[in-house]
């Protein structure tokens, strides 16, 4: 296992002060950043091939260059701390582990795309994090690293934190901006795009606060550095948020490629009570679920998304065979219906629906034209028929536990029909707006 990077302060007797930062080198990335010129910076951050961490993987220079260098608009850099995706805490660790880390990427993010105002969009639960921030912020102006002639070069640089109010949706870059500017997240069609008309209307970058904390190694060591760790295309170490049944949950930092199977048996432990693993869900509960014998798939972009799933966050959930897959379903898709900003009829109607029918499923009240119904939704609200992904979000999910575990669903609808065998009455309930039948209130 390799020396961690971006965990290496863990451990760290007062490793969130600015003190202990620059002893270990910090902001010395900053300090050499601000002597090349933003061409330069933005090239070096190409050639590492780091790829954004908060789900999408696109490169993060190639982002960066997006960024028009005519405009005469103000440019403005976010960094998305929203972090609501179920199974995913990797970058609440990075805060409050290594705060500055995370300061020092954006400030030399903002300086490559000119911008001199930055934000953190920070989830509004995250209390404890949002005051370690406001400190290192207050330390590092004091010292220079922010404000005027930040560490006397030519150039300024503030950096603000905005609470978000927890709605999942805001993790979205468009649903975000359109919070920040005190208006409901609700998502953008694209184009344009953030990067040439995003907060207030100028060009503006949103990066992931671990694909930030990248930057300032990368810099500092080089971009051959950083492009020789892990994979070809999915360069560096990755934090990867375990939970589930595992031994030892928590969040784990590794070279891309490593394989699932090494993340949980060698990392976690193995599976809680050593039982057999029935499925994992690689990247956050809005990516598709693997089942068993997809654990040796290298964790990397490619070859997660040539498994039939995505990367995305890296929340990686794991399941031993004691779960339901029915029960699984509907649990994460109450989540996806309630977050619905409901812009979009597909996603608003499809996601309500979505609950119903797997929750009569659950209750043993299923119909087997119930299966050919979830796959309708799942065709209607994905792929790009709604303005952002959280479509894709809940019908991935959808789709995954049909193919793989559909035998648990047709086997809850066969039982069904062998209690109407017995004439059990059924019982209509209407409960938060849907109707359902209740088996629990069943004779």
């Amino acid at each position: 296992m390799r020396e961690p990077i971006l965990l290496r302060a863990r451990g760290t007797k007062n490793s969130r002060s600015l003190a202990t930062y620059v002893r270990a080198g910090g902001y010395c990335a900053l300090d050499k950043a601000l002597g090349m010129n933003p061409a330069e910076v933005i090239a070096e951050v190409k050639a590492s091939g780091v790829r954004g961490r908060g789900g999408a993987g696109f490169p993060a220079g190639v982002k960066w260059g997006f960024v028009p260098k005519d405009s005469p608009k103000p440019k403005y850099l976010i960094c998305n701390a929203d972090e609501s995706e179920p199974g995913t805490f990797k970058d609440r660790e990075l805060i409050l582990v290594d705060p500055h880390m995370v300061l020092e990427g954006i400030a030399i993010a903002s300086y490559a795309i000119g911008a001199h105002t930055a934000y953190i969009y920070i989830r509004g639960e995250f209390v404890r994090e949002t005051a370690i921030l406001e400190a290192a912020i207050a330390e590092a102006r004091k010292k220079n690293y922010l404000g005027p002639k930040v560490l006397g070069h030519a150039y300024d640089l503030e950096i603000y934190i905005h609470r978000g109010a927890g709605a999942y949706i805001c993790g979205e870059e468009t649903a975000l901006i359109e919070s920040l500017e005190g208006k409901r997240g609700l998502p953008r069609l694209k184009p344009p795009f953030p990067a040439v008309v995003g907060v207030f209307g100028c060009p503006t970058v949103v990066n992931n606060v671990e694909t930030l904390a990248c930057i300032p190694h990368i810099v500092d060591r080089g971009a051959a550095w950083f492009a020789g760790i892990g994979t070809e295309r999915s360069t560096g170490t990755k934090l990867f948020c375990v939970s589930g049944h595992v031994e030892r949950p928590g969040v784990y930092e590794e070279p891309m490629g490593i394989t699932f199977r090494e993340i949980i048996e060698d990392r976690c432990g193995g599976i809680r009570g050593g039982r057999p693993l029935k499925a994992f869900i690689p990247g956050g509960s809005s990516a598709p679920i693997l089942p068993a014998d997809k654990v040796d798939t290298p964790a990397d972009f490619d070859s997660v998304a040539a498994a039939g799933s995505m990367l995305g966050s890296g929340g990686l959930i794991v399941m031993d065979d004691t779960v339901n897959m029915v029960w699984a379903l509907e649990n994460l898709l109450v989540f996806y219906a309630h977050e619905s900003c409901g812009q979009c009829t597909p996603c608003r109607e499809g996601s309500d629906w979505a609950v119903d029918i797997v929750r009569r499923i659950r209750r043993g009240f299923g119909r087997p034209e119930d299966l050919d119904a979830l796959r309708r939704i799942a065709r209607y609200a994905s792929q790009g028929m709604t303005i952002c992904p959280l479509g894709d979000a809940f019908c991935g999910p959808i789709t995954s536990f049909l193919d793989h575990f559909g035998h648990e669903f047709e086997e809850a609808i066969a039982e069904a029909r062998s209690q109407a065998a017995r004439h059990l009455p059924i019982l209509p309930v209407r409960a938060g707006g849907d109707l359902f039948l209740d088996a629990e209130r069943q004779p």
